[in-house]
């Protein structure tokens, strides 16, 4: 089941002999921190196993926003949101980034009473979200027929489209001589002394000091690889999108078990909220015990199965040379079958709420592997036991509208200056220096 089509990006051709920094990952984080690197007069190499923006920096839901979103990331979401503001003009291409608004009708007293003390963490600051009446949510959507009491509003919340950031973002990093490649999978990441040294990829070794790990949901295996453990699982999640809708709605609307936002060809990409299918591997009895909060967090929307993912990922922690074809070769794009139940369901809610939907054709179904840690916070952070290593991984289905903040504070890192927003909450120390780790809002 192929994914979404995803705009192309030409790739450099030759394989350079050094970098002062090699990104490995070309998801919307990795193409972000490519780019503010060159910018600041780095040389500059990104590699990637498959094409850019060929995993979940494609197939998410195109969410740019901060409402709801887990305090400890709110200031650097708040950050990312002012990058996001001039990323069309900074990358010379319209990413759809549209400031539409997004809107979470209060279909219950317990989730008024969830979404009001949310509202704690940003009182007192300047970010625009608030409670709402229900006139107020009538003037927004005329046409929703829910049954609700109010509804959180951020005005300044908005969207992009997935399929186009990435690539722009690359494109304009490799416009100001950085090398993208494509296709080019890092089997090892190169070490001597404990300190960073160099990768060695299926077309050669490139000499470094500094290695940027933002792979996404293969972040874990390669870090394995040379002793560092990032406790991560993977969750699936499953998409739709519709053929043009007239009537839809403009603004993006988080509803009981389903999400909706406009998309720019005029269609909608629709998901249900609370069902994610889980492949049990053996990562999940390792770190069981770190993942136990957030499983009770999350368990009425998990859907666990044990299947053929097990024994690949199994084969996939066998220890191998470094001149071995790598799982990363084995599978360039992961391309996950979507659950059709889930987003019928979805779509079927959607068309409850709005019935402009009822008639919509559905144009095409997709799912993608998210990436979580046991916090559902992201690890953007050095690496104290490997010099010149930083992690940018296992942003929990949060990655996209973080992106381009996530990609600034990893350039902060590497180049040792002061970070954007204090990092604290993404050191991935915190999962074994004896820290609680507390889901506060989930994947």
């Amino acid at each position: 089941m192929p994914g979404p089509a995803v705009d192309s990006v030409e790739p450099s051709k030759n394989l350079p002999a050094h970098a002062d920094v090699v990104v490995i990952g070309g998801g919307i984080i990795g193409t972000s921190t490519a780019l503010e690197l060159v910018e600041r007069g780095l040389s500059v190499v990104l590699c990637e196993k498959g094409i850019i923006a060929g995993e979940q920096s494609s197939r998410n839901w195109g969410w740019v926003r901060l409402s709801r979103r887990d305090p400890r990331e709110i200031e650097l979401m708040a950050a990312s949101i002012r990058i996001w503001e001039g990323l069309a003009e900074r990358v010379g291409h319209d990413v759809g980034y549209r400031q539409c608004g997004i809107l979470v009708p209060f279909h219950s007293k317990a989730f008024r009473a969830e979404n009001e003390a949310w509202l704690e963490h940003i009182r007192d600051t300047q970010h625009r979200v608030a409670a709402i009446s229900s006139d107020q949510v009538r003037q927004l959507v005329p046409d929703m027929r829910l049954d609700f009491d109010g509804a959180l509003y951020s005005p300044t919340d908005g969207r992009a489209e997935p399929q186009r950031v990435a690539p722009a973002i690359a494109r304009a990093a490799q416009a100001r001589g950085a090398t993208i490649l494509t296709g080019c999978a890092v089997r090892r990441i190169e070490t001597s002394a404990g300190a960073v040294s160099g990768v060695i990829t299926e077309r050669g070794r490139i000499g470094t000091s500094a290695v940027v790990v933002a792979g996404g949901a293969w972040s874990r295996l390669l870090l394995r690889d040379i002793g560092v453990t990032l406790p991560q699982l993977k969750v699936l999640n499953s998409v739709l999108r519709t053929e043009p809708v007239p009537d839809g709605p403009e603004i993006t609307v988080r509803g009981p078990r389903f999400s909706v936002r406009r998309r720019a060809d005029g269609g909608y990409t629709v998901s249900t909220l609370a069902s994610n299918v889980y492949d049990l591997t053996p990562d999940s009895f390792r770190f069981l015990h770190q993942f136990i909060p957030a499983l009770k967090m999350e368990w009425s929307g998990l859907k666990p199965r044990i299947g053929r993912r097990f024994l690949e990922e199994w084969r996939d922690l066998r220890r191998r040379d470094p001149g071995e074809l790598s799982p990363y070769e084995r599978t360039r794009i992961l391309d996950p079958e979507p659950n059709v139940a889930m987003t019928d369901q979805a779509l079927a809610r959607l068309a409850e709420a709005f019935p402009a939907f009822r008639q919509a054709k559905v144009a095409q179904r997709w799912a993608g592997l998210i990436d979580v840690t046991p916090d559902a916070v992201p690890v953007i952070s050095t690496v104290d036991s490997h010099p010149g290593l930083v992690v940018a991984t296992g942003f929990s289905g949060h990655g996209f509208g973080l992106g381009p903040g996530a990609g600034r504070m990893a350039a902060d890192l590497v180049t040792a200056v002061p970070p954007m927003v204090d990092p604290t909450a993404f050191r991935l120390s915190r999962f074994s220096d004896g820290s609680e780790i507390v889901p506060m809002t989930g994947v």
